[in-house]
């Protein structure tokens, strides 16, 4: 009869850790809903492991440090669509401020992105990693993208103050839920919100050149 083959020892098996499936995806679960409700200062690796169920021995075995697991948990839900940037622009500046806020918001409207996003913000003014995330989201990938491909001056200040008024938008709405904005219809904010967008990223004596 044929030997087994030695264990393999190292890292336990995805599907093993604690003996069920995807206990991993648990873990990463749980601390979305976790870093979403509290931030990233008030949540305890304990406390994820004890909504996901498991040892918190196993969330640092799957993760390493609370930063890992924060890492994990929000960033790569916040990547934007492949063909969103392109899109933006694809009829000229006109309308851009519109097609800003519509993408924008829509992450925070999709029940799938909008657990890792109230974990970004309501992290970033205590947690480094947190604002590294939201500035290379609302910033780089997004806003200082359309402001470089705009011929008008400040190109990096109009990106942030147009992020000012989105992040503005945001905290209001979605974090601090105040009304009646946080139940005004999500197409009313667009449309309010879009023409300040538009003068920030299109008009050319919105921002004048020695801010660039």
């Amino acid at each position: 009869m044929t030997p087994d083959a030695p264990r393999r020892r190292g890292r336990p098996s995805r599907r093993t850790a604690d003996g069920t499936p995807a206990a991993r995806d648990r873990i990463l679960a749980a601390a979305r809903e976790e870093f979403s409700a509290r931030g990233y200062d008030r949540t305890p690796i304990r406390r994820i492991a004890q909504a996901a169920g498991v040892d918190p021995a196993l969330v640092h075995h799957y993760f390493g440090t609370k930063d890992e697991i924060f890492a994990a948990a929000v960033d790569l839900s916040l990547e934007l669509p492949a063909k969103a940037l392109p899109a933006l622009l694809a009829d000229g500046p006109d309308g851009v401020g519109e097609r800003v806020a519509r993408l924008f918001l829509g992450f925070w409207e999709d029940p799938a992105t909008r657990g890792p996003v109230l974990a970004v913000v309501r992290s970033a003014l205590t947690h480094e990693a947190a604002r590294d995330i939201m500035r290379r989201f609302v910033l780089r990938n997004l806003l200082e993208h359309v402001a470089a491909q705009v011929p008008v001056p400040g190109p990096t200040l109009r990106a942030e103050l147009a992020a000012s008024q989105l992040i503005g938008v945001a905290m209001l709405r979605y974090v601090l839920e105040l009304e009646p904005l946080a139940s005004a219809d999500v197409e009313t904010v667009i449309a309010t919100v879009a023409p300040t967008l538009q003068r920030y990223l299109t008009d050319p004596d919105a921002v004048p050149a020695a801010g660039a």
